[in-house]
């Protein structure tokens, strides 16, 4: 795969191959963290879910608090309602990454707006910590549903996509790592029923697919 950064609004996604996409098991996951910089920011939780079968399989999941390298910032604390208090005694990355890294084996990573925020915070995360960085095949649900959909030019949010396809998040805490993983899951689900109808049974972006990247304002 391999992703090219266009301008400071859009990027493309190619060389992206997923056989028998209908077929596979996926891990969907979520980071939250200090801030929305991947270069300078640091993991505060990580959730994940598994998907198999066309199903989320809720009773295999992941969650936990990690002890980031700085204290989150007030502004930060509002928006996800994760405290600098609740990380008192929570292990670091290093501790609980293997975990991590163990439950997505054999699976499809699933993300949404990953590309751009989640891998390369790891990736600059793993750096800091000299672990490996993880090397399982990752789609972002982004890029998949601009693939379907080259003809729609809004930034694709996850409000966008919970309205496009109207995906319940009623129950669902939003800005918690898990409860974001499991949405994304339930969004992810609806997309690979659309390749289905489609008859799409691999995932393949020979041409580039176009994404917008978000544009977000510094939290205050």
């Amino acid at each position: 795969m391999e992703i090219t950064l266009l301008s400071d609004k859009e990027y493309t996604v190619s060389d992206l191959l997923i056989k028998n996409i209908h077929t596979k098991r996926f891990c969907v996951f979520d980071f939250e963290a200090t801030g929305i910089n991947h270069e300078t920011e640091h993991i505060t939780q990580i959730g994940a879910v598994i998907v198999e079968n066309n199903e989320i399989v809720e009773s295999r999941t992941v969650k936990t608090y990690v002890k980031p390298l700085k204290p989150i910032p007030e502004s930060v604390e509002r928006f996800t309602g994760i405290y600098n208090t609740d990380l008192i005694g929570a292990p670091s990355l290093a501790a609980v990454y293997d975990q991590f890294v163990k439950f997505t084996e054999g699976c499809i990573l699933v993300t949404h707006a990953g590309y751009e925020f989640d891998l390369p915070l790891l990736k600059n995360e793993c750096k800091r910590s000299n672990l490996s960085m993880i090397t399982a095949p990752c789609v972002d649900t982004k890029a998949l549903f601009s693939y379907l959909h080259p003809e729609i030019e809004d930034i694709i949010w996850t409000d966008y996509l919970i309205k496009h396809y109207n995906v319940n998040d009623k129950d669902l805490k939003r800005h918690d790592a898990l409860g974001d993983s499991i949405l994304i899951a339930r969004i992810f689900l609806r997309i690979l029923n659309e390749f289905k109808n489609r008859n799409i049974e691999d995932v393949d972006f020979i041409k580039p697919v176009i994404v917008k990247r978000f544009q977000i304002k510094p939290l205050v």
